[in-house]
């Protein structure tokens, strides 16, 4: 832990530094996550030569994000939020560095073992909306995790964008075209780190932890008391189902509209438009899903975010190879209903768990989310291969209802609880 002298008092002053270092770092994050989101699918088809593989880069992020989730947690119980995401931004440019090089000697178990630790990346920017919340009140946390949530947006939706420039960057290093995006993912998760390490001082749960006279120990917060405080909240176990849920439908149906759209002769520039669209859904009406959580409640926040998806499903099982309006318009919605999930999901699982104990129960948090997506991401390529992209998306409306249902349970239970989800 960081010495007494590196703590601030002032609560307020140390949030908003926090807030404002936290949505920069967000902005290079988003754009190196976002770089080769474009092309992942493409690249990993390329090199292995089977189309039922293509989602398998996808799925190995994921899966190394949910991995990677407990060493970060472990690292912000033990050193706190500065030296765990700092970590996790630094494995995210050895993965997209692991990446471009295995496009160079057509390894596709390179490309795997870069992609998991890509994944990392996911990682720290879900972890720097608890960082937000650490020292937020009760009554601003949908607001404080929403607005690092939310300028995402500007590092993402450039990302996908990058892909067509980025070409000849790739040429003039003699690398494969869909290597490229991935050279500026490195180069934007570098910066990240390294602002993300010099800037976030003090740091914000060391200094939640001091105001609330906690005393830190290596057994307190532990994983299996995470565990044990998931099972004791049901809020905060809602919380943790939605957000499992909403990764799981949007992955399973982003990773292979790349593909959905090219093997319809789309091109690879309206295949970056229709992605950056949905990120925009995603991130950029972040502030919105936090007001209202902070005005209606979380559960409620919820349950729109379940009508969301199912009408992004639907649209998008709808919708025929290559581009089209409607899948457009399903992918943004697909965007919205994430962030609805994600951040109401968010704020259930913070209010419903003591300070002590939070990080662990976040990590554990993004474990189960991120393994949840894996198994989509991983099925998807195997559905679309043999049934077709309807069949998946049809497949993904299912989990949107299930969201739905968790939500009206959560919505039950919330009489005598505050919006934001917390108690009186």
């Amino acid at each position: 832990m960081p010495a007494p002298t590196d703590l601030a008092p002032d609560r307020e002053a140390v949030q908003r530094h926090t807030i404002r270092t936290l949505m920069f770092t967000q902005v290079w994050g988003g754009v190196g996550l976002a770089a080769g989101a474009t092309v992942g699918s493409l690249l990993a088809e390329e090199i292995s030569g089977r189309v039922e593989l293509a989602g398998l880069g996808g799925t190995f992020q994921t899966l190394g994000a949910a991995l990677l989730a407990i060493p970060i947690a472990t690292l912000a119980h033990r050193y706190g939020r500065r030296p765990s995401l700092t970590f996790a931004y630094a494995a995210a440019v050895l993965g997209a560095l692991l990446i471009v090089v295995a496009a160079y000697l057509s390894s596709f178990s390179v490309f795997l073992v870069g992609s998991a630790l890509l994944g990392s990346a996911t990682g720290a920017n879900s972890a720097a909306r608890y960082a937000a919340a650490d020292l937020a009140l009760p009554t601003q946390r949908g607001r404080d995790l929403s607005l690092v949530v939310w300028v995402t947006t500007i590092g993402s939706v450039l990302g996908p964008n990058l892909a067509g420039p980025a070409e000849p960057l790739a040429r003039a290093m003699h690398l494969d075209v869909l290597a490229g995006p991935f050279v500026v993912s490195a180069a934007a998760l570098a910066v990240a780190g390294v602002v993300m390490w010099t800037r976030l001082r003090p740091d914000p749960l060391v200094v939640s932890r001091q105001l609330s006279d906690t005393v830190h120990t290596s057994g307190k917060g532990s994983l299996s008391r995470g565990v044990a405080a998931l099972r004791a909240s049901r809020r905060a176990l809602a919380g943790v189902v939605i957000m499992a849920l909403g990764h799981a439908v949007m992955v399973s149906v982003m990773v292979m509209t790349p593909l959905h759209m090219r093997h319809g002769h789309a091109s690879l520039v309206v295949v970056g438009l229709v992605i950056s669209g949905h990120i925009l859904g995603m991130f950029a009406f972040a502030p919105v899903m936090g007001m209202a959580v902070d005005r209606l409640g979380a559960p409620k926040v919820a349950f729109a975010g379940g009508l969301l998806l199912v009408a992004a499903t639907t649209l998008a099982g709808a919708a025929a190879q290559g581009y089209s309006h409607g899948l457009a318009i399903a992918l943004f919605l697909l965007g919205l209903g994430w962030s609805a999930a994600f951040v109401s999901g968010s704020v259930l699982l913070v209010g419903g768990v003591a300070i002590v104990e939070r990080p662990a129960a976040q990590g554990i948090s993004d474990l189960v989310m991120g393994l949840t997506a894996a198994c989509g991401g991983a099925l998807a390529g195997v559905v679309l291969e043999h049934a077709g992209f309807a069949p998946l998306a049809h497949i993904a409306l299912i989990g949107a209802l299930v969201i739905i249902a968790v939500s009206v349970t959560a919505i039950r239970a919330s009489a005598g609880l505050r919006p934001g989800g917390t108690s009186g």
